[in-house]
């Protein structure tokens, strides 16, 4: 058993210190990731070489020396890796040509992923060995509703009607798009864990967007069927789940079969987390990152809130959603020196 500080705490152990990272770590607010960014062409670009991705990968390791790394992707590649064109503009990210119909769901193709995500799983090799031996790596895919909602919607959305109107209007035809989408999330994340992922977590950024009555058919389900079919295979890595903006559904998401660890978003209140989701699971989370962008003490006191409440029990300090663009990094450099410093006694 791995004595990796992020892996004992999945294992549903209490730490005197809780292992850290943050996500979003590598990304636009780095100058050396610009400028890695600069130097690859466009973002796709940038994601399928697998050197290049590499080096954003452990830029931020290297600053900060969090306890783990998370594979520089995004998660769209699945559906372009299906057969769904995918761009990226400037100004408006991420574009796709929509599936908006059961007689569109043909154009996905589940043999041609792994051909397409090849260069990913090379990343994933090359993390494996380049990280410090202490460092766990973190492999990791959207969750198939968040990951429909831009395959329907065609881009990011604020309120998703389109897709709304297929789940609703349409439940069993809507559900063939997202059990496709299941079963090729089960598949790229498997061959992220036979590549090196010691650790998956599953982004599930819009679950928000649903109302309570489908959260068990379109959110929990999905993350149970993953769960169990990485687990039947590689019964020792940990599954996180990160269904953000449920609320009180984030009690019930913390019984769900398989799932080690349960990442909170910042609204969450951490004495809550403690008493309804750290009984069942190990708790991620969940300081706002505009927290950071603040810095100072503001950061400071809501980072010490957040170690002193949720570190009584198995805990992973980390963000409510990602860092933004215009953070310091001297801010994140403050906040990880707190964090690692911090001692429980």
């Amino acid at each position: 058993m791995s004595d990796k500080l992020l892996l004992r705490a999945l294992r549903g152990e209490t730490l005197d210190r809780p292992p850290f990272w943050f996500m979003r770590q590598a990304g636009r607010y780095l100058p050396e990731y610009r400028e890695t960014r600069a130097q690859a062409g466009d973002f796709l670009d940038l994601c399928y070489n697998s050197a290049l991705a590499e080096e954003v990968t452990l830029q931020p390791i290297r600053r900060y020396g969090m306890d783990a790394a998370i594979l520089f992707a995004d998660i769209l590649l699945v559906p372009q890796a299906l057969g769904q064109h995918l761009a990226f503009r400037a100004g408006e990210g991420p574009v796709l040509e929509p599936i908006r119909k059961v007689a569109d769901i043909p154009v996905l193709n589940l043999d041609r992923l792994h051909d397409v995500l090849g260069p990913i799983y090379d990343t994933v090799g090359r993390l494996s060995k380049s990280l410090p031996g202490d460092v766990t790596l973190i492999g990791f895919a959207g969750a198939p509703w968040t990951v429909a909602t831009y395959m329907v919607e065609g881009a990011g959305s604020k309120d998703y009607p389109t897709i709304k109107q297929w789940a609703f209007a349409d439940p069993d035809g809507f559900q063939r798009l997202i059990d496709v989408v299941t079963e090729a999330t089960t598949l790229y994340l498997k061959r992220q864990i036979a590549a090196g992922a010691e650790v998956v977590q599953i982004f599930d950024t819009w679950a928000m967007a649903l109302p309570a009555a489908y959260h068990e058919r379109l959110v929990f389900e999905p993350l149970r069927r993953i769960a169990a079919s990485i687990h039947a295979d590689h019964p020792d890595v940990p599954v996180i789940g990160f269904p953000r903006g449920i609320g009180a559904a984030y009690a019930h998401a913390a019984q769900i079969d398989g799932i080690a660890g349960l990442s909170i978003d910042w609204g969450m209140d951490p004495a809550w987390a403690a008493a309804h989701v750290q009984p069942h699971v190990t708790v991620q989370g969940n300081l706002d990152p505009r927290l950071v962008v603040a810095g100072g003490e503001p950061m400071l006191d809501a980072a010490r809130h957040i170690l002193q409440t949720l570190g009584k029990g198995p805990f992973i300090f980390n963000l409510g959603h990602g860092f933004v663009p215009e953070t310091n990094p001297d801010h994140v450099a403050e906040l990880s020196d707190l964090v690692r410093n911090w001692s429980a006694r």
